[in-house]
């Protein structure tokens, strides 16, 4: 059962994220491991982050939905949560996948207005509505987590067509337009490699690509973990977001960096690669080579760069007429311009995030699939 309900916390790991570029809601998770009535189970578990995470999903009609997690530093010591949820909450800390905070105050909304996300909490925010308006003005950006009758449902506060994804404020991309360090030494946010008792078992493939936003509780540009003023590094490198679509659904995000190009694959031997294989049928298996296409950018240029066997194509301005498809034979590489498609296989597509309005997924892939009947009412406090 143990093991069963690590394998749970796993595929939950591989779903949070302070990578702006990829996260797509942000939650207080000292909140959410405390909704039991989401299943009846202990006073606090972090399965329950997994369970928010498939509701999430469901809502967006996507796969693969990261979060951004606020985690008060109490947390990490919660004698409700398990010795083995502990750890984990530990390592994703040393991992820098979570931000933790002595005082987490309204750093949840800080965030969420800096990036433009919603926020999944079941606090109204009422006292702190004149700070941001959009907490009762805007449809869609607030989101309560309630039990429903597949799982939980995301319920907006304000009824309505929520507004088109508008990306990060103002204050907000002038923020991610630069570097920061901190002047703590290890400090995994901004500038460190991280650190502490679990940094050992730190994924290397999960290293946020981008550096959270500052707070601005102080007026500068502050760590939020070490409340140190941070220092301007310079210009951020230059990254573009796409997505891979299979079979006319959204299955995952990933970033491409001016220092940091990605192989896109079967199965792509770099670790940093994106693996298609779990989502392909047999024919697109035999077809799609292990390393297929290279994405890196070059300058303001987004390059594609085909490295496979049997080549793969580009569809100018997302064109689906096969007159207009441009071939790509192995080694040819061609700027992407906007809206345009490459493709592996025919319905194996990537692009830019933007290019596709919806996820298509009717049933996204769940995290808690490996999760065992009545775990998570097992009393077990580790």
């Amino acid at each position: 059962m143990r093991f069963e309900i690590s394998k749970v916390l796993d595929a939950i790991e591989g779903r949070v994220s302070t990578d702006p570029s990829l996260v797509r809601a942000v939650l207080d998770l000292a909140e959410v491991v405390r909704y039991t009535d989401l299943d009846g189970g202990r006073p606090a578990s972090t399965l329950r982050l997994g369970m928010i995470m498939d509701a999430l999903s469901r809502h967006l009609e996507e796969d693969n939905v990261p979060v951004y997690a606020v985690v008060h530093r109490a947390l990490l010591s919660e004698a409700d949560l398990t010795s083995n949820e502990r750890m984990v909450l530990r390592r994703w800390a040393d991992d820098g996948l979570v931000e933790v905070m002595n005082n987490p105050g309204d750093r949840v909304l800080e965030v969420a207005d800096l990036l433009g996300l919603p926020v999944l909490s079941r606090n109204r925010y009422d006292g702190l509505a004149g700070r941001y308006p959009w907490v009762t003005g805007q449809p869609g950006r607030l989101l309560a987590p309630l039990p429903g009758a597949g799982g939980p449902v995301l319920v907006p506060r304000v009824k309505g067509a929520p507004p088109a994804p508008g990306g990060p404020s103002p204050t907000g991309r002038k923020l991610l337009a630069r570097t920061w360090r901190c002047r703590e030494p290890g400090c995994v946010l901004f500038g460190g490699e991280g650190g502490g008792a679990f940094a050992d078992l730190a994924r290397i493939d999960r290293k946020p690509s981008g550096q959270p936003p500052p707070t601005l509780r102080t007026g500068m540009p502050t760590c939020p973990r070490h409340e140190h003023r941070l220092i301007d590094a310079g210009p951020r490198p230059a990254t573009e977001v796409l997505s891979v679509r299979i079979g006319g659904m959204v299955r995952r995000r990933f970033v491409v960096t001016s220092e940091r190009p990605v192989v896109v694959g079967r199965a792509p031997e770099d670790s940093g690669g994106i693996r298609l294989g779990q989502w392909l049928n047999d024919e697109a298996r035999r077809w799609i080579s292990r390393s297929h296409v290279r994405f890196e950018l070059r300058g303001a240029d987004l390059i594609v760069q085909d490295v496979s066997t049997n080549g793969s194509g580009v569809r100018p301005g997302g064109s689906m007429d096969e007159a207009e498809r441009i071939a790509l034979a192995r080694q040819q590489s061609r700027v992407m311009r906007p809206g345009d498609i490459v493709e592996l296989y025919p319905g194996v597509q990537v692009a830019r995030a933007n290019t596709w309005t919806s996820g298509g997924m009717v049933n996204p892939t769940s995290v808690m699939a490996e999760a065992p009947t009545m775990a998570i009412r097992l009393g077990d406090r580790g």
